[in-house]
């Protein structure tokens, strides 16, 4: 019995899982939503790495450089949003960690995730949107700037 390729799961094209890190980062301590992120990416196919609560930017890339990781996703609920992400941006760019997506979600405002992706930041996520679209998102993208 022969079983090709296209006769099986997405997974056998790739080298390994695609890796995502979800961070909680700065004073926000609400968890509640990261962790269903972090379990729909795992039952999505994905390796997933949860950082936990009261990350700092640096702490954030330091994680996402030693795991290896094809994506960041932060969860943000405090508002900080215009601080955090644009800080976390810029440390990844430091770091040469073009080809790794930043993405997120929680309570942004509209109009400053349009001003956050102007400045290259991935696709932002408002509450309530469907897991399903999260990782779909993530999968594509690694798919289209990603070569492993």
């Amino acid at each position: 019995m022969s079983e090709t390729k296209d006769s099986t799961s997405e997974k056998f094209n790739r080298a390994r899982p695609i890796r995502v890190l979800v961070a909680k980062v700065g004073l926000d301590g609400h968890d509640r939503g990261a962790k269903v992120i972090a379990t729909a990416l795992r039952d999505a196919g994905m390796e997933v790495i949860y950082t936990g609560l009261r990350q700092t930017p640096e702490m954030v890339v330091n994680a996402a450089l030693q795991e290896d990781v094809d994506a960041i996703g932060i969860s943000i609920l405090s508002g900080a949003h215009m601080t955090v992400l644009p800080k976390v941006f810029q440390l990844m760019k430091e770091n040469q960690m073009n080809d790794v997506l930043l993405t997120g979600g929680g309570i942004i405002p509209e109009e400053d995730m349009k001003k956050l992706q102007s400045m290259g930041i991935g696709r932002l996520f408002a509450l309530g949107a469907p897991t399903s679209e999260i990782a779909g998102y993530i999968k594509e993208w690694v798919k289209q700037n990603r070569s492993f």
